[in-house]
């Protein structure tokens, strides 16, 4: 597919000596965001951190926009338009929100700018003074990711956001998500959360054993529930 802002084929990728991925095969096309379902230790980010060129060894094909990325060091990839959301959110406590926020590199052009972020999530604005450390983990998690759409990256790899957050804030992460495809972003989430990305999504991939099993497209779900709770142990 030629329009595909990400490509994944037959992708291996190593730990030392554990082999987490065994052939992932996936695409995303430009302002899709799809999902990487499956069990813990299924290889979901792993899948992320191949992209990104994090595991410590990975064969195969990974193209974003058109340009084979398998043998680039991992900072030449995410100057090519990426932003990676870890699961474990990387704030640093004893900078405030706002020195957080302007921290990382510019990747892209367009990034959003302080105002469009504040306007996007008003609690950051409110809490611009406040050290990371001080943050709830719902403001965490949204710093994480305005910081991101600072840098103009195009492509988000979003690491279990909603984990451990109040339905509150897993609400506004839904309403963020929806505003950034609108905008025109390409977005892969792992998530545990299916009710969050149910409707969310273009695409769901399940992942089991490092390789992709399933792919689920948002018209069959509904048809497919029962597969999928059978996948995912739900």
């Amino acid at each position: 597919m030629s329009d595909a802002m990400l490509a994944m084929r037959d992708v291996h990728a190593w730990y030392g000596e554990s082999h987490v991925l065994q052939g992932i095969d996936l695409e995303v096309r430009a302002g899709e965001c799809i999902t990487l379902l499956g069990r813990n230790g299924a290889g979901r980010t792993s899948t992320l951190r191949s992209i990104l060129g994090l595991t410590a060894k990975r064969t195969g094909s990974i193209r974003i926009a058109g340009r084979e990325t398998i043998g680039l060091p991992p900072h030449r990839i995410a100057r090519l338009g990426l932003g990676y959301c870890p699961e474990e959110r990387g704030i640093y406590a004893s900078l405030t929100a706002e020195e957080n926020l302007q921290l990382l590199p510019k990747v892209g052009e367009g990034g959003l700018s302080q105002e469009q972020i504040y306007a996007m999530f008003p609690n950051l604005k409110e809490r611009a003074a406040s050290p990371g450390m001080r943050l709830s983990g719902g403001e965490q998690q949204m710093l994480a990711m305005a910081r991101i759409l600072r840098t103009g990256a195009n492509l988000l790899l979003l690491d279990e956001i909603t984990e451990g957050l109040a339905p509150v804030i897993v609400q506004k992460l839904g309403q963020v998500i929806r505003e950034l495809k609108s905008r025109g972003y390409t977005m892969v989430l792992v998530e545990q959360n299916f009710r969050f990305a149910k409707h969310l999504a273009d695409r769901h991939y399940v992942v089991e054993h490092g390789r992709v099993v399933e792919v689920i497209e948002r018209r069959e779900v509904e048809a497919k529930q029962e597969r999928l709770n059978e996948l995912l142990g739900i």
